[in-house]
């Protein structure tokens, strides 16, 4: 098989194209999460913590880094161990497993209960009467004539 038609073999199975589907969808609901964090919960968080923002909060590494900067501005003045952001990227990564746990969770009972469900089995012709078996018994011996 040539490359071409190997290719093509591969890139029309409906696997790859479920698998694109899947990584699109995907990006697109991580963006939906992400600006759920950034913009909904974690203002929240700052604001009953104490109107703290926690995307530029940071320990300074360096002599060089004022405090009261914001976290570009540390970090563009020295090394900056920026724990705020890493705080708000864990909160992200931990909603976005909760929720793809709750997807997976929902379409395993879903596939659970499908392959529990009784699959109706093909109806069969009810078995002939005795007249038919009779009339059959006649017809065959008038053919053996």
């Amino acid at each position: 098989m040539g490359f071409v038609a190997e290719f093509k073999a591969f890139a029309l199975k409906g696997n790859v194209l479920d698998m694109a589907v899947g990584v699109i969808i995907g990006g697109a609901f991580g963006k939906i999460v992400d600006s759920m964090i950034s913009d909904i919960i974690m203002p929240v968080v700052g604001k009953v913590v104490g109107d703290v923002d926690f995307k530029n909060l940071y320990f300074p590494l360096s002599d060089a880094v004022k405090s009261g900067l914001g976290l570009e501005d540390a970090r563009k003045a020295g090394a900056v161990l920026a724990w705020g952001n890493f705080v708000t990227v864990s909160i992200n990564f931990l909603i976005l497993a909760f929720v793809l746990f709750l997807v997976i969770k929902a379409f395993n009972e879903a596939k659970r209960r499908f392959e529990a469900a009784p699959v109706a089995a093909p109806a069969l012709p009810p078995p002939p009467t005795k007249d038919q078996v009779l009339l059959a018994e006649i017809r065959d011996l008038l053919r053996s004539r």
